[in-house]
């Protein structure tokens, strides 16, 4: 029997510090803690839950979720990162969508996947040495109908299922969220960053009531926090496999300037 050892949350964009190099400053440092957190929960495995944009899931194909099933993972390189092989934990990746298809869910599976920024930056803080090996499960926010977010969160319960069940017995698994906070991107808005609606979703992270945003569909987050701000999914995914469990802020920062704000979470366990 599997366990989780650690869950957290997190922006996954970084940009330019020019000219606003204390905020950049302060985002680096909460990654950076982040992945000293990570580090510490000693995990066998890393279940990112991120979005695609546009670069393995497209017009050409479109499902809700997707899955790497892969051995080994090569980041597709965008925002500079380096084009460096990291570990996939096909056996655990497997296990997770046969018991999501017990569930209802039918998950595509990713043999062939080059993971953009929205799962590779995090990596780069959580998972340096790329010796963890990773799952990456992509919700993909780019397609209408947009999973629903009280959907995804039934996907995060029987992500932990799986985790409690289907991972060796004392295996450590770390749950990382991915994306958000309000951003609005290619649409009217660009550049507009909602502090209000930021801090509504940290205030019920903290509060250990992420689980009431899955009250919201997807058209009212996107008013509120924009067409890039649904990927607080991502979030609600990660804090639901803890439930009731609350979160310790470790960065925020509004950046308009990156065109987001930027926020960083850890569960406490």
């Amino acid at each position: 029997m599997g366990k989780i050892a650690g869950a957290f949350a997190t922006s996954h964009i970084l940009m330019s510090p020019a000219g606003v190099e204390e905020r950049a400053g302060r985002i680096v440092g909460g990654m950076k803690e982040i992945g000293r957190r990570v580090a510490a929960a000693r995990p066998d495995v890393i279940v990112i839950i991120s979005t695609d944009h546009m670069f393995n899931i497209n017009m050409g194909l479109q499902p809700p979720f997707a899955v790497g099933v892969a051995g080994e993972y090569v980041p597709f390189g965008d925002m500079d990162i380096p084009r460096v092989p990291f570990p996939g934990h096909r056996a655990f990746a497997e296990a997770f969508v046969e018991r999501a298809a017990e569930h209802g869910f039918d998950l595509a599976k990713a043999e062939e996947l080059n993971p953009d920024h929205g799962v590779a930056l995090p990596l780069l803080f959580a998972n340096p040495e790329r010796r963890v090996p990773v799952v990456p499960i992509l919700v993909n926010i780019n397609m209408q109908p947009i999973p629903a977010p009280k959907r995804c969160l039934r996907l995060a319960g029987v992500l932990r299922e799986s985790i409690e069940r289907d991972l060796p017995a004392g295996a450590r698994a770390v749950v990382l969220g991915a994306g958000g906070l309000s951003h609005w991107l290619n649409v009217p808005g660009m550049g507009t960053v909602n502090t209000d609606f930021d801090r509504k979703v940290l205030d019920l992270f903290a509060a250990g009531r992420s689980g009431e945003l899955g009250a919201l569909s997807v058209a009212e987050i996107v008013e509120q926090g924009g067409n890039g701000g649904i990927e607080i999914v991502t979030w609600m995914m990660a804090a639901a496999t803890c439930p009731g469990a609350p979160s310790e802020e470790i960065y925020y920062e509004a950046m308009p300037e990156w065109f987001t704000g930027m926020g960083g979470i850890a569960l406490r366990l």
